[in-house]
């Protein structure tokens, strides 16, 4: 496990939530994808929630996918509260602050929230909730699930407020990526239909244009990154359709940490 005191302060934090990306859709595309598995595989993990805006409210509280494993010895966190009796381990960076976001900023931190789906786009005021943790939050259009260019125009979002970005202060980036999340079949040509198929072209397609956000936190200096899924989603599995509803294929996500 990295040590999150020794990045703390010293590294540009990026968290990237892939939204609604399926764990053994990330697996079947890992060769495909050296963005984001080009240090290594993904992790399988269960998730905190299973739809987004629960999700979001438990990571931003330090409430990361869990290793989907029985060893609670191997369960340690890169966030927790101070001050709650239970006990931590050392590499575990300790937050005194409601949420690791007004944590980081109390560090220091410039706190950039760039939103993908729904629960960010701030036209009502639930839709405000999450993109309130940060200093700074952006919603576009384009950004969201109906845009087959939506990473596109994240990404180059992200990279004009990077190239103005004091290179002195230390960046939190969180990058919600709206491509993998319903509806992904225009991935497939002459698809009618979200599928398995679908949503791996889509990871191919996000995964691409995520290159070129490495390429400039590496120019920045040193960056911790952590991509993973809110949560998964069924397409037909047991007669299940969607997500917000207890399924393995719901349940299981990928998850990753890597420093740039």
């Amino acid at each position: 496990m990295t040590d999150m005191n020794q990045i703390v302060g010293s590294h540009d934090i990026v968290m990237i939530t892939l939204d609604t990306l399926r764990y053994d859709v990330a697996k079947l595309e890992e060769e495909n994808c050296s963005n984001l598995c080009g240090s290594g595989s993904w992790e399988k993990r269960h998730t905190p929630g299973s739809f987004t805006y629960a999700a979001h409210h438990a990571f931003f509280g330090g409430f990361l996918p869990t290793p989907a494993n029985t060893d609670k010895a191997s369960h340690i966190r890169l966030f927790h509260t101070k001050d709650t009796g239970l006990r931590t381990h050392p590499h575990t960076w300790l937050f005194d602050a409601p949420d690791i976001v007004s944590g980081l900023e109390n560090e220091g931190y410039r706190t950039i929230c760039i939103g993908g789906v729904i629960f960010f786009t701030k036209k009502n005021k639930l839709a405000k909730v999450l993109p309130g943790y940060f200093q700074e939050s952006y919603w576009r259009m384009n950004f969201g699930v109906t845009n087959p260019r939506s990473t596109e125009h994240q990404v180059n979002h992200a990279l004009k407020l990077l190239e103005k970005a004091d290179p002195a202060q230390r960046l939190f980036l969180f990058l919600n990526v709206s491509a993998i999340h319903g509806p992904n079949h225009y991935f497939v040509k002459g698809s009618s239909k979200d599928s398995v198929e679908s949503q791996r072209a889509a990871l191919r397609y996000v995964d691409g244009e995520l290159g070129r956000l490495f390429d400039a936190l590496r120019k920045r200096g040193k960056t911790f990154c952590m991509a993973f899924s809110d949560h998964g989603t069924a397409y037909g599995e047991d007669g299940y359709e969607g997500h917000r509803l207890a399924h393995e294929v719901v349940w299981n996500v990928p998850y990753r940490d890597f420093i740039l």
